[in-house]
This record gives C-alpha cells, structure tokens and sequence, in this order.
C-alpha cells in the first residue's frame, strides 16, 4: 500500500524540540505540520552558499534528542536534491534524509521564536500574526 507520508526522525535538542512543541500548540497544529512549514520557509534559502554553511554548521551542537515526524512525500522528496546542492556548495555530504532534515530543522528553529510564529500564522492565515490579531 503506498502512502501519501514519510516517516523520518530527526536529532534536536530539548529546547528546540520544546520549541517545536509550543509552536505546534500555538498553531492548533502538530509537530509534524510545523516541521513541514519550516522545511518549507528554509529550503528555498539553500540555494545561498552561506546558508548551506549554516545548516552544516547546525549539526555539530549536539542533539540528544529523537523526534519522529511525518513529512508529504512530496515534500520529503526535496530533502535528496538539497543534500547534493549543499554537498555541491560546502563539499559535505550529509548522508540520509534525516540528516538533512535534523540539519534544516535546527537552522530553522535557530532564528527568533517571533518570527518564527509569525511565519507560520502567514503560511497558515495568508497574514501576519501582528494582523490577524487586529
């Protein structure tokens, strides 16, 4: 039976992880959804040869912690050409798709919490978090 989802696990930290969490909650979503936006809002970024260092330079904080998401497969099929765009770029091959997606996910997750949730309320409401509160 093929499935329209892709199991993946990630390696992240317990605050980024909690972060996760509290965004998912924030947007009566779940964990899963809110990976698959910031995937979303991060990959177009890679095509930038400094953002492909940051996301390299994501793994090597180490990351405890295992989270299981599901991810389109539409959407996770995008994490085998960004692999070879930044291997391409940095000369570091990162291996599996969780790999990258761990990688993507911390690089997503490092910028402001604010943002963050404000990304989201526009990918989710088409507005600014600031406007749908208005």
């Amino acid at each position: 039976m093929e499935s329209d989802e892709v199991m993946l696990t990630v390696r992240i930290t317990a605050a980024e992880r909690a972060l996760l969490r509290r965004l998912a909650q924030g947007h009566r979503s779940d964990v899963s959804e809110v990976v698959a936006d910031g995937l979303l809002d991060i990959l177009p970024t890679l095509h930038c040869a400094q953002d492909a260092y940051r996301l390299v330079a994501a793994l090597r904080a180490p990351a405890p912690c295992a989270q299981t998401v599901w991810l389109p497969t539409d959407l996770a099929d995008l994490l085998g050409p960004a692999a070879g765009r930044i291997a391409q770029t940095t000369g570091v091959r990162l291996g599996s798709s969780c790999i990258v997606l761990g990688a993507a996910v911390r690089l997503w997750l490092g910028q402001d919490p604010q943002l963050l949730a404000e990304h989201l309320s526009t990918m989710h409401e088409g507005r600014p978090a600031a406007l749908a509160a208005a």
